[in-house]
């Protein structure tokens, strides 16, 4: 939890209900997200975008997964203040719960920079399930996106857009697709195979402003070059979640700073995932999530 593929606000923990578990069959867990659905495949959510999956085939695990192993799931609530000496968390709309241990799995938020005009309608990130909601409603009445960063994910929900029929164009910063993934020959022959499938591309580019009065119209280059588009889609990393951080005073740089067992320097209280820092690196990634877990 708290991965590129979900995120979970807290798991806190107490003596109660019994359920079927590796460990500790007596205690209970109260699972506590914003989202509006429980845990689910974040990596898949350009293929919702696509209509290739549905909501339902997102969501990892049945309410009956839950039940079995008596964990008791609240979702639509956001934790919005703590008391680490009281051993309790509050809610937004104040129900205080309790906890004799609590785990931090807030994950991460997508990075907007600081363009002007980010802030127009028909501008997204894809990094939840009610940004694929969003971005499958504007889709309906457009005909040109234009992807800003060129990294394996944007590339992705283009892809996902591609298949809706629309136009795409990538702005990339870097000269090349995939710096960190690809040589220069192996870059050169992905973006061949992309402009093949209907991509467009300005690489070694940067964005200067999304344009428009309302909403998106175009994106403008520095160099004044103007891309049309009727869609943005931002992808250009995440940040960590560490609005909790400060509410339980944990310390916290990049993420929130764990220990080599997860632990804060608050006693009781853990971070796992997308939020967590140890040693100075945030991880990030679903396969770092899942050692931590």
């Amino acid at each position: 939890m708290g991965s590129e593929e979900g995120e979970c606000d807290t798991i806190s923990g107490e003596e109660g209900t019994p359920g079927r578990r590796k460990h500790d069959q007596e205690g209970q867990i109260t699972l506590v997200t914003e989202e509006s659905v429980p845990f689910y495949y974040r990596l898949r959510l350009n293929e919702l975008v696509s209509g290739d999956v549905s909501e339902d085939q997102l969501i990892a695990k049945k309410d009956s997964w839950y039940e079995d192993r008596g964990i008791h799931v609240q979702l639509g609530k956001r934790i919005v203040e703590g008391g680490p000496a009281a051993g309790a968390v509050i809610t937004q709309d104040n129900q205080r719960i309790m906890y004799d241990r609590l785990l931090i799995a807030t994950g991460s938020h997508s990075f907007i920079p600081p363009i002007k005009g980010a802030d127009r309608k028909g501008v997204f990130a894809l990094r939840s399930i009610q940004d694929a909601r969003d971005i499958v409603g504007w889709a309906k009445g457009i005909d040109r996106v234009v992807l800003i960063g060129g990294g394996l994910l944007g590339l992705e929900a283009g892809n996902a857009l591609r298949k809706l029929g629309k136009r795409v164009m990538v702005v990339e910063f870097f000269p090349r697709l995939l710096p960190r993934q690809l040589d220069i020959d192996g870059a050169q022959r992905l973006q061949t195979m992309m402009e093949g499938m209907g991509f467009s591309f300005r690489l070694g580019a940067t964005t200067r402003e999304i344009a428009g009065d309302d909403q998106a119209a175009g994106v403008i280059l520095e160099g004044e070059e103007t891309l049309p588009a009727q869609m943005v889609i931002i992808s250009a990393g995440v940040r960590p979640n560490l609005e909790m951080a400060e509410a339980l005073k944990l310390d916290y740089d990049k993420g929130i700073k764990v220990d080599e067992r997860m632990r804060t320097n608050q006693p009781g209280i853990y971070a796992a995932g997308d939020v967590a820092e140890f040693k100075g690196i945030p991880y990030g990634i679903w396969m770092a999530a899942m050692e931590q877990g």
